[in-house]
This record gives structure tokens, sequence and C-alpha cells, in this order.
């Protein structure tokens, strides 16, 4: 069910969100981000961000994301071998190697 709020713009164009809006989307702690858009039809958009630290950045690039989708659903599909201990990880990788 949409809620509506009526926010009243301050000076330097702040708004202030609801508490409990920002506790629901994550945006209660200082440096939280939220996107602005502008559709062409006038209406502007909140929409809570997560900031990403740049050392994970990786993770989130389209090529990474892709990857994980891959892999779940190689794993969904049953088509993955699961080791008991790292020795009979490395025992499997040399099989695979050797070509046994």
């Amino acid at each position: 069910m949409a809620q509506s709020h009526f926010l009243q713009l301050q000076s330097r164009g702040v708004l202030n969100l609801p508490a409990d809006v920002r506790r629901r989307h994550g945006l209660d702690t200082p440096g939280a981000h939220v996107e602005l858009v502008e559709r062409e039809d006038g209406v502007l958009e909140l929409r809570p961000r997560v900031s990403v630290p740049a050392e994970q950045a990786w993770f989130w690039t389209k090529r990474w994301q892709r990857m994980e989708r891959e892999v779940d659903e190689a794993v969904a599909r049953g088509e993955m071998v699961v080791h008991e201990s790292s020795e009979d990880f490395l025992r499997h990788l040399d099989s695979l190697v050797d070509g046994e």
C-alpha cells in the first residue's frame, strides 16, 4: 500500500524524511544515500541507495554479477562437488590435472 507524506522544503533545499521511512529503508545512518530521479512526466522519485566501498566495487560490476548468477544456477542444478576438507579439495584438483 502506497503511503503519502508531505515534506516541507527548508532553506538551502533540505528535506527531512520521516523517521519511520528512514528506518524502513536503511537511511537512518549518517552518510546514507538517496538517488533523485527526475522523470519526464515531472514526477520526482527518491530511491534509497547503499553505497559500496571502492575496494568492493568489483563485486557489483555487470560481469561479476552475471558470473554469480551462473554459479547460483549451476548449484541449483546440482553441478558441484562438496569436499569435507581442504586436503580432499586439493586431491580433487590434482585428479583433474592428472586426467583421472
